[in-house]
Parts: C-alpha cells; structure tokens; sequence
C-alpha cells in the first residue's frame, strides 16, 4: 500500500479554493457584459456554493464505497473540465454565453464539493495520536487559497507594490 501523500490533499483544496476565489469576484462583470438579469445574476453567484452544499454528502458516500483517492481524482478532473467549460464559454456571445457560464459554475460546484472528502482522507491517513498536526496541511490549503486570492484583488486596484 501507498503512503499517502498529505501534499495532494493540500493542493487539492488549495486548487479549489483558489478557482473559487478568482472567479467569484469576476462574476458580476460577466454579468453585465452578457446582460444578466437579476435572477440569472443570483443563479450565477449561488450555483456554485449550492452545488457543493448539494452534492458534498454524495461525494462522501461515494468516496466510502470507492475510497477517497479515486473519488479526489475524479472530481479534479472534473474541476478542469468545468474550468475549461467556462474559458470556452466566455467566447460565445449573448445568452449562449451566459447559460453556458452558469452551467460550467454548476458543473464546477458539483466538482468542487470534493473538499469533505479531502477532511475524510485527513482523517483517514492521521494517527489517533497526532490529529493536530496532520490536519494542517488542509487547513493550509484553506488560508493559502483564500489569501492569494485577496492579494490578487489588492494588486488589481494598485493596493500593493
């Protein structure tokens, strides 16, 4: 059996939060570029969040049945997909655009929701004696993600040198 690499799950929610973070900010602009009403506005913003709120139980039960490797695989790469959906759509024009956008946000969610899994395997991989020190590397991948994130947002208004 493979030692299991507490690197890959850090990367794994570090690249999660990361793709959260900057894209969510940026929303709002695609919006108004395509013409969103507010309806399309608020399904653009929450789809995200409420797919992974939705399916964060499916991929757990999933992962009991699998295991937690396979399923983090499987829905990284489905991370890309919906990533690449999204640069893909944003070529298109009007309506198209929008639905498509959105649906790659939804796509993205659902993908996204991996993150309880990546706790599962935490826990899985840490000894009963030294909880504390192996869930850092997670919680690392939390802060990081949202951090460079709000460096990014600061350098963009000329906030930092």
């Amino acid at each position: 059996m493979r030692k299991p690499s507490v690197l890959v799950i850090f990367l794994t929610v570090f690249i999660d939060l990361v793709g959260f973070g900057i894209v969510l900010p940026q929303l709002p602009l695609y919006a108004k570029n395509y013409n969103a009403n507010g309806f399309e506005l608020g399904l653009l913003m929450a789809s995200f969040s409420a797919m992974q709120f939705l399916f964060a139980p499916w991929w757990g039960h999933l992962s009991d049945r699998m295991g937690r490797r396979p399923v983090l695989l499987i829905s990284i790469a489905g991370s890309v997909v919906a990533y690449a959906w999204f640069a893909l759509a944003t070529r298109f024009t009007g309506a198209t655009a929008l639905w498509m956008i959105i649906a790659s946000r939804t796509f993205a969610g659902f993908c996204g929701a991996n993150i309880t899994v990546a706790q599962a395997y935490i826990a899985d991989i840490t000894p009963p004696e030294t909880p504390v020190k192996e869930d850092g590397p997670h919680r690392h991948g939390v802060w990081f993600g949202v951090y460079l994130r709000a460096m990014d947002w600061r350098a963009e208004r000329g906030l930092v040198r």
